[in-house]
């Protein structure tokens, strides 16, 4: 069978496509529509159908889009409610696509519309199956995204649901189908995402914690919701917009695309309530940047960091971007759902200092300064992790406030002396430290290379602990 998984930069998302005999589908589109359009063009196949495996709370999905463009149909999975044109399918209902055929299995648990489409060839062979965010490679899907929609849903009731459906409707197929799931390693969908992105189902039944052949419902629940960190705050707005609707891209493009000189950008900045969204390396902004910017390096984890820390979709922003990748920030900004960008600085930060206006800097100091220093500062080193890597092992003595939560703990913050912020490498404590001095905390000192680097010196540490030993 024909099957491409097709990536349009978002490296934890997969998008399916399929052709046979001129006929083509997508299964997951992100937001960029035109890499599918190119692919089925150069296959000379017509896109047929869009089909979704649930309404998704990552990203933005590129099904309206695909479909204005195409004229292909968009297809959900039982109980899907959108508030748009869509095929609602029945549970085992076929779908044809040239000589293939797609299989609507409903498995409801990571949302009730949850659905998996299982793959069948030419030959009538059971091929594989589209897992969305059902199952996969190592995890399942987290069960308390719908419960943020919809408040008659537990975490626990979506745990049983799911439980179910991979007992009842996918641990009963054949051991030699391949799993295609929705995600990878790095999603925010699951906890313990493998970084393969492909496996045979039988595969996963040997080493899948969640598909125990022996596992109860209330040692899969347990299991499942043990360690589930909270979901970051844009997740229920990006849902809402894929069951909604939402501009088109090509409109977001045309609108946010806007060019401003350093005079007419600092005019915007006072004029409207936009977030400074500096999106260059983190040495760069450490020499300098605009004053109360948000550091959030389009070069790192930056659309999750986005919208973890900004969290409202609508919020308007002014971009301060690396010159010549203006038009790559906010199409990225816009498959999380940014679609309000205002505008970006015209020359990037150069042109900024060359107008003549002011800027801030951050102080930096080396691991090995840092250590220097250690000794009569012990009581003063905030590590910016996430809890899981705090307590694997940490500076001895340091105070823990994960970057996901920086904005509820800035009272823990000294103001009256100076403090040492770290992470792990030097990008996550430059966006914490920009956000502590856009709050006017500005007696922070940052360690480069993180604890990496803090780690090569002699400061003392806490022993090792396996994170998988954890509880």
């Amino acid at each position: 069978m024909n099957i491409q998984q097709i990536y349009t930069g978002c490296l934890a998302q997969a998008a399916y496509y399929i052709e046979s005999n001129g006929e083509a589908v997508i299964i997951d589109p992100l937001r960029e529509v035109l890499p599918y359009i190119d692919k089925a063009t150069s296959d000379n196949a017509k896109i047929k159908y869009i089909f979704e495996t649930h309404f998704h709370a990552d990203f933005v999905s590129g099904h309206l889009d695909l479909k204005a463009k195409t004229g292909a149909q968009i297809v959900f999975g039982p109980t899907a409610k959108p508030n748009y044109d869509a095929i609602i399918a029945e549970d085992n209902q076929i779908f044809e696509v040239g000589d293939y055929k797609i299989k609507v299995i409903h498995t409801p648990g990571h949302t009730m519309e949850s659905t998996t489409y299982l793959l069948i060839d030419e030959h009538g062979k059971q091929h594989g199956i589209v897992t969305g965010d059902t199952l996969f490679i190592g995890d399942v899907g987290r069960p308390d995204l719908a419960q943020k929609v919809s408040s008659d849903l537990t975490q626990e009731k979506l745990a049983g649901y799911l439980y179910d459906s991979l007992r009842n409707k996918i641990m009963t197929l054949p051991d030699d189908i391949i799993v295609y799931p929705a995600h990878g390693a790095g999603s925010a969908c699951g906890k313990n995402m493998s970084k393969e992105t492909t496996d045979t189902l039988g595969n996963q039944k040997k080493t899948n914690y969640a598909l125990r052949a022996d596992m109860t419902k209330e040692e899969f629940t347990a299991e499942l919701l043990d360690g589930l960190s909270e979901p970051p705050a844009y997740f229920p707005q990006n849902v809402m917009m894929n069951i909604e609707g939402y501009e088109s891209l090509d409109k977001v493009m045309k609108v946010s695309q806007n060019p401003l000189s350093p005079k007419a950008f600092e005019a915007a900045a006072n004029e409207t309530e936009a977030i400074i969204l500096d999106v260059r390396h983190q040495t760069e902004f450490i020499k300098g940047h605009i004053p109360r910017s948000i550091f959030i390096g389009i070069d790192g984890g930056f659309a999750p960091w986005v919208g973890s820390l900004i969290a409202d979709v609508s919020q308007p922003i002014l971009l301060v971007a690396p010159e010549g990748r203006e038009e790559e920030v906010i199409t990225r900004l816009s498959r999380v759902g940014f679609d309000n960008v205002i505008g970006y600085l015209e020359g990037s930060f150069e042109a900024w200092k060359h107008a003549g206006m002011e800027y801030d800097t951050l102080t930096s100091i080396s691991a090995e300064e840092f250590a220097n220093r250690y000794p009569e500062n012990k009581d003063v080193v905030f590590d910016v992790r996430k809890d899981g890597e705090f307590t694997a092992e940490h500076v001895d003595g340091a105070k823990h406030t994960a970057l996901d939560n920086i904005n509820s703990h800035l009272s823990e913050f000294p103001e009256d002396k100076p403090f040492y912020i770290h992470c792990a490498g030097g990008y996550r404590s430059v966006i914490a430290a920009s956000i502590l001095k856009s709050r006017g905390i500005h007696n922070l000192i940052d360690v480069a290379g993180g604890y990496g680097a803090i780690k090569k010196t002699d400061i003392p540490r806490t022993d090792y602990v396996c994170p998988s030993t954890l509880k």
